[in-house]
């Protein structure tokens, strides 16, 4: 399998790339800073540039056979710039699978029905601008025909694999509270490689 990746050096990014190589997968992966990406994730073709400008977006997705990004906000727009790029290279390459990291933000409410929990009082961040960005990607995912998911982890700690993952479709499971970056990593790699859920977010807590 040949996957392209976006946010290839982030936390989440960089352990997903990881497994994918250990299990003998071809990653080409768009970075900004080469050194940094070859510390991080040697054994992937890099491919130097910047996700909001189209070329470099094409250079990367071209000859793949699914696309992976775990790109985060890092305060600016970059993802609702990024991700229209994303889905016309896809198209235009007849490449149908997406999957991406988002946040529990954009789920579902329990509480308040037709809102998002970033709109609701299940959210305890100030800001919403992340939370606005992931929507963005959501909602142009939702009108595209790619075959996409999205992978909502809550309250995202650096730490090891504590296994068992709860999950739940367009909701955070119940007393969700947190989860660590291995073990979203690790359920990102899977669905990589079962494709178990389609068209929908997924909510990821322990």
């Amino acid at each position: 399998m040949k996957i392209a990746v976006f946010g290839a050096t982030g936390r989440v990014g960089s352990n997903v790339v990881q497994l994918a190589l250990q299990a003998g997968w071809e990653i080409k992966a768009l970075v900004r800073d080469i050194p940094k990406a070859e510390s991080l994730i040697p054994g992937a073709h890099l491919i130097e540039g910047d996700a909001t400008i189209s070329e470099d977006v094409e250079k990367t997705i071209q000859g793949c056979d699914l696309v992976f990004s775990a790109l985060s906000t890092d305060k600016t727009d970059t993802l609702s710039k990024t991700f229209p790029l994303i889905i016309d290279h896809m198209i235009s390459h007849r490449i149908d699978r997406i999957i991406t990291v988002g946040t529990a933000g954009i789920l579902n409410s329990r509480l308040e029905k037709g809102k998002y929990r970033y709109q609701s009082k299940e959210s305890k961040r100030r800001s919403t601008f992340a939370a606005e960005e992931h929507q963005k990607v959501y909602q142009s995912l939702a009108k595209s025909n790619l075959d996409w998911v999205i992978l909502c982890p809550t309250y995202l700690p650096d730490g090891e694999n504590e296994g068992e993952v709860r999950y739940e479709e367009n909701f955070l499971p119940e007393g969700g509270t947190r989860i660590t970056v291995k073990d979203t990593a690790l359920f990102a790699f899977k669905e990589i490689k079962e494709n178990e859920f389609h068209y929908t977010r997924v909510g990821l807590s322990y």
